[in-house]
């Protein structure tokens, strides 16, 4: 009997060791070879396939399983390699791991018990010698020579990263960013990480590989055994989370990674980026010339596992070992959920015997490839092991509901991603033997779903990730071509036949994809070609008619639906500045041709809709207290509430007021105001230039135009309401035409005695009784609520000739006659007083009713100022009101005198 020979081959990366052992196991009969990674397991499967024909080769993965009748050759997982087989060569590559916390306790199996009959193989790191020399004594020793030599070249920014180069992160958010950062800077990058799936990460590579993008993203997936053209390996960070903590990699690590960098013959480079700090010479030296500290401890756990009870299963997992060489593992995921199973009465009264115990363990280890809560996973677990003790079988309604709802290829890359992550767990649920009705149907189907979900994981990937249309710019650019780009009606810039982005304005705007980065890179490409469409914009502009252009409630400036300047504070109040919206690249002509067509824009504007103020303010015929009284109006652009200006109005002759009313000027007993300033475009533009006026961060907006009364916000600027025409009263502000009108009502009243509000009252307020109490509260006056019986309309006798006989009385009226007494209906009021707050003036010199001697009979109505500051008042004798001939509802209060 020939004596099985065991060697290990030891040596960095780049020596060939996987290639030795494929053909030492090609040159016998069967062998079985146990890879670290489900990718490399697929390349090196579709290497032997390339060379014996897939009848012949079986690829064993937890997720994947082809086994053809006549397999001779199987490659697998180190987790998936079958045991007992009796295979003439056995290989595990990267026996290294057996000091991994997490899996180095499956290497340590194989490197202590997996034999090959006639051949055995332990491929890796020369750190392992001591510890194969220790437990495995019989074993032959093979070093292999790197074939190209690794080179440390320091930190570089990705911004100068050198082609074929492979940038390492070790998280998913991590290499999402720098893809991110190198598609924008250098046109795209192929991702690679542990987590794809053989089919995507395959097309990946098919990109870097074939040209289409130089640079390559990955995790520390690369370092085990992955082929691929790299000239230069740079780590972004030098720590990672291994699932527990953040830990710094270890020299060993960062070599076997660094080690992908030149293949063959090729020479290669390594280093770090700029986010990473600089590697300590003596590791950076070390990794030039592999010498690395050895292995002390491999991880173990005890594989002689005993099923009579759940409770000795556990024990004999955590089984401690005397070995010097071997440390119990840490507890694993497969033990954890063992323990958590154990905890469910339902598992705990099924498992009970050796069968059922075994059965649970095999549940037990279905990997938690989804990355949920160990509580979920552990739920998942009970009632697939619950399906198989009662069923015999998972239960083939449940199982096709959990692949269809993740049978979808919508949504982003984490979505797919998470997705992948589900079917790989329904994946090796149905690679497992026995545990479906229709294995070779589910297999199939979980495999077609994950192929679909992998394509457009890739397509996602691709889209993000790869610029196509930067890679033509950027081309085109180091070409020196001049650039074509063409705008279209709707604002859009291609540039080479490339969508770049939009022109808002005269502001180019990179596209939704962009960000600042990206636009760095695009923007020379896109501006240069863009120059001469800011010209042409520019003259189109410049002949553009007023009613194209339009001013924002926030003092913005538009042409059409685009922004394109801002209103500043000027010297004087209406005649404020223009800031331009002008890209800086798109030249100084063009940017002044923009900033005087819309100061001629604004000029007019505020000239055609303050006429009658700025004609106010020019007129030279105004003189003494009536030329300072029309300054002041300008100042506060025609309204003023007359509290304010109290003393000044009454300093004004009727000369004086003769002549402001020419220019129509109105003196209200609570405002003084020219009514054409009161319509809604004046009062829009108002408010802009007096938010300029006051250097407001936020500009109030006008009211909606044509409602008499808005509720009264509690925070509103100081002098807003009068800006925007109207006086804030209570819960509501009412406008300030409407309120002259309702004083002029209320000025026969007894204000003294109390009055009640009257239908025309209530009308041309637009309120209820109680919203009109409430406005004259606000106003000075106190309302007093009542309750009385309410007075019915008593209906005319009717001529004798037409009264009905008693008898004959209708039925309605005999119906309404037997309804019960209920009593009288009621009714609220409210009876007005003068409130005291503010003293109540008579009319000064000049107001509608002319100035008379006599003592006050207890009528009249308050008057004053948005403050309601006590004032001093003159009495005079009660005679019939004239009406104000300047009051825009003089002809209705005319007809109110007649009735």
């Amino acid at each position: 009997m020939t004596v099985s020979r065991i060697t290990a081959v030891l040596g960095p990366t780049n020596t060939g060791k996987t290639h030795y052992a494929i053909e030492r196991m090609l040159s016998y009969r069967t062998g079985v070879i146990g890879l670290p990674l489900r990718l490399l397991a697929r390349e090196v499967y579709d290497r032997i396939v390339a060379v014996r024909g897939p009848g012949v080769v079986a690829l064993v993965t937890g997720e994947e399983r082809i086994v053809p009748p006549r397999a001779a050759y199987w490659v697998c997982t180190v987790e998936a390699m079958p045991e007992g087989m009796g295979c003439d060569f056995l290989a595990v590559d990267e026996i290294q791991l057996c000091a991994d916390p997490e899996r180095g306790h499956i290497f340590t199996d194989r490197l202590l018990n997996a034999r090959g009959l006639h051949e055995t193989l332990f491929l890796g790191a020369e750190t392992m010698r001591g510890a194969i020399s220790a437990l495995v004594p019989e074993a032959s020793f093979m070093r292999r020579e790197r074939m190209s030599q690794l080179t440390y070249s320091g930190s570089k920014k990705l911004s100068r990263m050198p082609a074929r180069s492979a940038i390492v992160g070790f998280s998913v958010e991590n290499v999402y960013a720098i893809a991110e950062l190198l598609r924008r800077t250098k046109g795209g990058a192929a991702v690679v990480m542990g987590a794809l799936s053989p089919r995507t990460r395959n097309a990946q590579v098919e990109m870097y590989q074939n040209g289409d993008v130089d640079y390559l993203v990955a995790t520390d997936a690369i370092g085990m055994g992955l082929n691929l053209d790299i000239s230069h390996v740079a780590f972004s960070s030098l720590t990672k989370f291994d699932g527990r903590r953040m830990r710094h990699l270890q020299p060993d690590e960062l070599s076997q990674i660094a080690g992908r960098a030149g293949r063959h013959v090729d020479n290669g480079t390594f280093g770090v980026t700029g986010e990473a700090p600089p590697l300590d010479e003596g590791v950076a030296q070390a990794i030039c010339d592999h010498r690395f500290a050895p292995i002390k401890k491999l991880q173990w756990r005890n594989s002689r596992l005993q099923f009579g009870s759940v409770k000795r299963l556990i024990a004999t997992l955590e089984d401690r070992t005397e070995d010097p060489w071997l440390t119990r593992v840490r507890e694993s995921d497969d033990l954890a959920a063992l323990k958590a199973l154990a905890m469910d009465s339902e598992v705990a009264a099924r498992a009970t015997d050796g069968p059922s115990v075994k059965l649970l363990w095999d549940v037990c280890r279905v990997p938690d490839f989804r990355g949920i809560s160990k509580g979920e996973h552990a739920a998942l677990l009970t009632h697939i092991y619950n399906d198989l003790h009662q069923l015999g079988h998972v239960s083939a309604n449940w199982f096709a509901l959990q692949v269809k709802r993740i049978d979808r290829t919508d949504g982003d890359i984490d979505t797919l991603s998470k997705r992948l992550a589900y079917i790989r767990t329904w994946t090796y649920v149905a690679q497992r033997n026995g545990w479906l009705v229709d294995e070779s149907h589910w297999r199939d189907a979980t495999r077609a779903v994950e192929d679909r979900l992998s394509d457009a994981l890739h397509g996602a990937l691709t889209q993000r990730f790869v610029d196509r249309r930067t890679s033509i710019l950027l081309r085109r650019l180091k070409q020196k071509e001049s650039l074509l780009a063409d705008v279209n009606d709707k604002g859009e810039v291609t540039v080479e036949g490339e969508f770049v982005g939009r022109l808002e304005g005269f502001r180019f705007r990179m596209d939704k994809a962009g960000s600042p980065d990206e636009a760095k890179t695009l923007r020379q490409a896109s501006v240069q070609a863009l120059v001469p469409q800011f010209h042409l914009l520019a003259d189109r502009f410049y002949n553009a008619p007023d009613p194209e252009i339009d001013f924002t409630e926030q003092g913005g400036l538009m042409w059409g639906s685009q922004a394109v300047g801002k209103l500043v504070k000027g010297d004087d109040p209406f005649k404020p500045g223009v800031e331009a919206f002008v890209d800086e690249e798109a030249g100084p002509d063009v940017a002044a041709k923009v900033q005087r067509r819309l100061q001629h824009f604004i000029d007019r504007k505020i000239a055609a809709g303050f006429e009658p103020i700025i004609a106010l303010k020019n007129d030279e015929a105004l003189t003494g207290a009536a030329k300072g009284f029309a300054f002041r109006m300008a100042e506060e652009f025609g309204i003023i509430p007359r509290g304010e200006v109290a003393e000044e109005v009454k300093a004004l002759d009727q000369d004086a007021r003769g002549a402001l009313r020419k220019h129509g000027v109105r003196f209200g007993q609570f405002t003084i105001f020219m009514p054409l300033l009161l319509k809604p475009a004046p009062t829009r533009l108002r408010l802009v230039l007096w938010s300029l006026s006051k250097g407001l961060g936020e500009f109030p907006e006008s009211p909606p135009p044509g409602l008499v009364t808005v509720p009264a916000a509690q925070d509103a600027v100081a002098g807003y309401y009068a800006m925007a025409g109207y006086r804030a009263a209570g819960e509501r502000a009412i406008r300030i035409d409407m309120l002259e009108r309702l004083a002029d009502m209320l000025r026969d009243k007894d204000s003294r005695g109390g009055f009640e509000a009257n239908p025309d009252m209530l009308s041309i307020t637009g309120m209820t009784l109680e919203q009109f109490a409430d406005l004259m509260t606000g106003l000075g006056y106190k309302a007093e609520k009542g309750e009385r019986e309410k007075v019915k309309a008593v209906a005319a006798e009717a001529p004798a000739a037409d009264a009905a006989p008693a008898a004959e009385v209708a039925p309605a009226e005999s119906a309404a006659e037997e309804k019960p007494d209920t009593g009288p209906e009621m009714e609220v009021f409210y009876t007005f007083t003068w409130g005291g707050r503010a003293a109540r003036p008579a009319r000064p010199q000049g107001d509608a009713r002319p100035r008379g001697k006599g003592k006050p009979k207890g009528k009249g109505k308050p008057q004053g100022g948005g403050n309601n500051k006590p004032q001093t008042f003159q009495a005079k004798p009660k005679r019939e009101k004239q009406i104000d001939p300047d009051n825009p509802f003089a002809a209705a209060l005319a007809g109110f005198k007649k009735d």
